[in-house]
């Protein structure tokens, strides 16, 4: 099997290389804490001297881009593909990629779109981006991880998928969280909500008259954003409405306080409160 070293045993880092050991590969480990690389010494697991230390193939898990940086420092990365799950801006991402680069090596980006419970298991899944033929290389031993989805060259595609879908993820559980607290300040229980609140996640993604995911996305590439049924005017209103109820709730509303004030801007200040709710595209992309 492919030798792959893990740079950063943080709880993703760790998980992943405890998968690519359960996978058959040959794996050396490095973490700026030597003694987090214990317990995968314990499964087989080399410790190398230094993240240099390496083969081809190392996959990196840090805090950041500047983790990897101050990790490598002056090291040469000759003939190495460095494959960083990092988090970081796209722009960052892109300057990474000529930073490895000058020094012999190639980056590939990637977001993995699953918490460390659910690496390698099914429906794990990761964005990458960068030079085509390194990951293609790869991708046998990276699927250990969960499916390779490839983005494209441009090393900054993986993170703006990775962003994209977090912009999802928090939104939407810091709304279900906003529905909890007002709620719970009548005295409702989480779990007298929950079924609720999945059948709604469900039906977003489905393809009936709830499916407002299928339903944007074609909105949205048309640029045209009907309004006959549930007119933007008529959301802003009721948005109005939900953001009274949490103050009478005495629950926190930064955030419904401003998805009110986005919803006002589009149908009142730039009057389009006869289109539908996904006219409110064009004032995110214009801001």
């Amino acid at each position: 099997m492919t030798d792959v070293t893990v740079i950063g045993l943080g709880p993703m880092g760790a998980t992943m290389a405890a998968t690519f050991l359960a996978a058959g590969h040959d794996v050396t480990v490095w973490n700026r804490t030597a003694s987090k690389a214990e317990p995968l010494v314990a499964k087989g697991a080399r410790l190398a001297a230094s993240p240099g230390d390496s083969g081809e193939l190392l996959v990196i898990s840090q805090l950041d881009y500047q983790a990897m940086y101050d990790s490598f420092g002056d090291l040469r990365l000759d003939g190495k593909v460095l494959v960083n799950l990092s988090s970081g801006t796209p722009e960052e991402l892109r300057e990474a990629a000529r930073w490895v680069a000058g020094r012999g090596g190639v980056l590939v980006t990637a977001g993995i779109m699953v918490p460390p419970p659910g690496i390698g298991q099914p429906g794990a899944y990761a964005f990458y981006s960068g030079p085509k033929d390194a990951v293609d290389r790869h991708a046998e031993t990276l699927r250990a991880l969960g499916d390779v989805h490839y983005m494209g060259s441009d090393e900054g595609l993986a993170m703006m998928f990775y962003q994209a879908q977090l912009l999802v993820f928090w939104s939407s559980l810091t709304s279900y969280m906003h529905a909890l607290a007002l709620l719970g300040s009548a005295g409702v229980e989480p779990a007298v909500f929950m079924p609720y609140a999945q059948e709604t996640f469900t039906q977003l993604g489905g393809d009936g008259p709830m499916g407002f995911a299928k339903i944007l996305a074609e909105e949205v590439a048309a640029g045209v954003y009907p309004g006959e049924l549930n007119s933007l005017t008529m959301q802003a209103v009721g948005m109005g409405h939900a953001v009274h109820a949490l103050r009478d709730a005495g629950v926190e509303t930064t955030v419904p306080d401003a998805l009110k004030a986005l919803f006002e801007r589009a149908a009142f200040t730039e009057g389009r409160g006869q289109e539908g709710l996904g006219t409110v595209f064009e004032s995110i992309r214009k801001p």
